[in-house]
């Protein structure tokens, strides 16, 4: 096996880790989510929340580095690897930001407030954000898929 095999590898496990995350976050947590009481909601959110992205912290950052490394290191440059690649590497930097602005955003404020409202009005900014960055996750794997065949 290449170094190349190992970083792909890398690469995939980071988009698994952030993707997959979104998607369990949305479809399953928040639903079930409704059999909480609000208090118990908001503790939940506070321990997810802080868990979750802790993780994508870590990921994210290493997602965009082996993808720009095996463009770059692997095919050359972005003007050998298809449209498929290229337009990943665009979704994955508009996810990179979604997430940082997310982090500094409504994650910061919802960290910050003591009032159950302004928690509430967070949680949801959060929300759509994070649905944002599922539907541009899930549009990338499509895009991943592509690039196979």
């Amino acid at each position: 096996m290449s170094i190349w095999s190992w970083l792909l590898a890398l690469h995939i496990l980071c988009a698994v880790i952030w993707v997959g995350g979104m998607f369990f976050a949305y479809v399953i947590v928040r639903p079930s989510l409704s059999v909480l009481e609000p208090p118990q909601r908001l503790l939940l959110h506070t321990q997810v929340f802080r868990r979750f992205f802790l993780v994508v912290w870590h990921v994210m950052p290493l997602l965009l580095i082996s993808g720009f490394v095996l463009v770059f290191g692997l095919f050359g440059g972005m003007a050998n690897v298809p449209w498929n690649i290229q337009a990943m590497m665009g979704i994955g930097i508009l996810m990179a930001v979604v997430f940082v602005v997310l982090v500094f955003g409504p994650y910061a404020r919802f960290r910050r407030t003591t009032d159950r409202n302004r928690m509430a009005a967070n949680i949801d900014s959060i929300r759509k954000l994070i649905g944002v960055n599922l539907i541009l996750g899930l549009i990338t794997v499509v895009l991943a898929a592509l690039s196979q065949f």
